[in-house]
């Protein structure tokens, strides 16, 4: 990984940041953007843009100019928001700010930065399998579950509309993870989740590219 450009969204803590970790421990120069920075962040050595928030599509030009003449090869869309809605309880603010920081915001990073990915540059796209209308068999949490679909359907446009480029795109669920975003529960940890992340990024090709998948390579259903 040494001299790799890797830029990581929401890479102050959790899963963002045990990729951090694990992109400096391997030589890669991170780039950890985020609304807040964290000691965690700023010890791993990245570099930290702190300010962008992805509901405040303005703030997107702090990072464009950190990154201003520099070739990005792994790109890590992984900033996004929970809330939790029942068809008895709908917040339309809710769901809709769950939309432009989970699927309107990792399209903005890739629009913004697409002139800088180098060629056979890897994108991944950090979704859920809550985003698979297949998968879902106990309702509710509208605002994430159509916010993580509605990010599928963008990584496999930017899967084609990016081939050209020559770069590949990743749309990867991390497990059920234990980070602040799930109260802690779930079954793997941030760093393992991370690992596993880093495997599925690593062997990403073009002809796999716009796959659907979990962190431990299963294949997932749309």
């Amino acid at each position: 990984m040494n001299g790799q450009l890797v830029v990581i969204t929401g890479a102050n803590r959790g899963i963002g940041l045990e990729l951090a970790r694990i992109y400096r421990a391997e030589g890669a120069t991170v780039v950890g953007v985020c609304r807040s920075g964290s000691a965690e962040l700023a010890d791993t050595g990245a570099e930290v843009v702190e300010g962008v928030d992805l509901q405040k599509p303005e703030t997107l030009a702090r990072l464009e100019e950190a990154l201003r003449g520099r070739s990005v090869h792994v790109l890590v869309c992984n900033a996004g928001i929970l809330n939790s809605e029942g068809l008895d309880d709908l917040d339309f603010d809710s769901i809709t700010a769950q939309f432009e920081v989970n699927a309107v915001g990792p399209l903005r990073v890739v629009a913004a930065l697409r002139g800088q990915l180098a060629r056979g540059a890897k994108v991944a796209l950090i979704t859920s399998r809550m985003g698979s209308i297949e998968d879902n068999t106990s309702g509710g949490y509208y605002g994430y579950r159509m916010s993580k679909a509605a990010l599928n359907a963008a990584g496999r446009s930017l899967a084609i509309d990016l081939r050209k480029q020559e770069v590949a795109v990743a749309i990867l669920h991390p497990g059920y993870v234990q980070t602040r975003m799930t109260d802690f529960k779930g079954d793997v940890t941030p760093a393992e989740s991370a690992a596993n992340l880093k495997r599925r990024i690593d062997e990403l090709e073009l002809s796999t590219s716009g796959q659907f998948r979990h962190a431990n390579g299963q294949p997932l259903p749309w």
